[in-house]
């Protein structure tokens, strides 16, 4: 539990005109920590990448993460500091990812951040990661206001969630199965090329052509807003392992464009659906898979289209950092909610409310 003195500061901070925060971010592979004012202004956004050590596994291994999490975290949060040139007293609280990820690895942050706030004194905000990243487009349009819809893409979600202000999120439906950056990584795999395959694909499908259909059989839009890539991924594999059983060369750049087509078409298709069902007039897209390059050209063109507005963030905020994290914390703290305790606990379930 806090001293008392903890929860009198929080609840006079909302009130305060400058709020600094120190946002913490360990839920995957990522080591990061972020100094951020009022939930926009970034002082600093360091990140301690783990890929090229997770590439000789294919994949990112839990227990490797965790380790190099604990290895990285202290060197990573004084790195952030030094470059917002500020110091430990300069700040009015920690935020930390608290879940969705994984186990171990969000507990070497969220360890990290209780130590923090236990030593200095200050409020511990701790942050749902699918919505630290819908407010990553906080930071890179400070003139963004609820209501919008968010399409939530990344390797472990993927999802439309209604944004009624920016601490209240409904999610509206989404992958019954595989999430869409999964996705893009098992086949990858298949086609053997490195750890992150998302990236690999997009720089591939820029030189192949999308003639490769998948399916016999296409659905249309789920109104219930479900989405299957599990499915998706299957089809690809199967059609690849045909080929090479045939002994046929296999066109890789026009398996990556096809797939990639496939894949994001139907994301783009259903989010639109749901934002004009419910009236909404602006999509933000947030997550890793945002970084790809034909779901930003795809959803702009016909978003544009039905007269919808897009937000797509910056490359370096779309996937894990502690910026959108730091952020997240602000409009928390603004509400009066989210204030944890030392026994807060990492929760790799965490999941946002579901629409009734």
């Amino acid at each position: 539990m806090y001293h008392k003195t903890v929860t009198e500061k929080f609840n006079t901070l909302a009130h305060k005109k400058q709020i600094v925060i120190l946002g913490i971010e360990t839920s995957c592979d990522e080591t990061a920590a972020s100094v951020v004012i009022n939930g926009r202004q970034v002082l600093s956004n360091t990140i301690a990448s783990q890929i090229e050590i997770h590439r000789k596994f294919g994949g990112v291994v839990p227990e490797v993460a965790s380790r190099n999490h604990i290895l990285a975290v202290n060197s990573v949060i004084e790195q952030s500091l030094k470059t917002a040139n500020v110091t430990f007293a300069d700040l009015d609280a920690i935020a930390v990812t608290y879940g969705a990820g994984l186990l171990g690895a969000l507990l070497v942050g969220v360890s990290a951040a209780k130590a923090l706030s236990f030593a200095l004194n200050i409020p511990l905000i701790k942050v749902n990661h699918i919505e630290a990243h819908v407010c990553a487009n906080a930071i890179a349009f400070p003139q963004l206001k609820p209501p919008f819809l968010s399409i939530a893409a990344s390797g472990g979600h993927t999802g439309f969630i209604t944004v009624n202000d920016y601490n209240n999120y409904t999610l509206l439906g989404g992958t019954v199965d595989d999430a869409i950056g999964e996705a893009f990584d098992k086949v990858a795999r298949v086609l053997g090329l490195p750890y992150p395959g998302g990236p690999e694909i997009d720089k591939l499908a820029k030189q192949g052509n999308a003639t490769i259909d998948f399916f016999k059989h296409h659905k249309g839009i789920d109104k219930n807003l479900r989405l299957s890539y599990s499915g998706l991924k299957t089809a690809v594999i199967n059609y690849l392992h045909k080929a090479r059983q045939r002994g046929e060369e296999v066109p890789i750049a026009d398996v990556c464009a096809s797939f990639t087509v496939a894949a994001v078409d139907t994301l783009v298709e259903t989010a639109l659906y749901a934002a004009q069902e419910r009236g909404l007039k602006t999509i933000v897209l947030a997550g890793g898979v945002a970084a790809n390059s034909y779901l930003r050209r795809r959803l702009q063109q016909e978003a544009s289209a039905k007269n919808i507005d897009v937000c797509i963030p910056p490359f370096d905020l779309c996937t894990d950092n502690a910026a959108m994290v730091a952020s997240r914390a602000y409009f928390s703290i603004k509400a009066g909610s989210d204030l944890a305790d030392l026994t807060l606990n990492a929760n790799s379930g965490l999941r946002i409310k579901s629409e009734q």
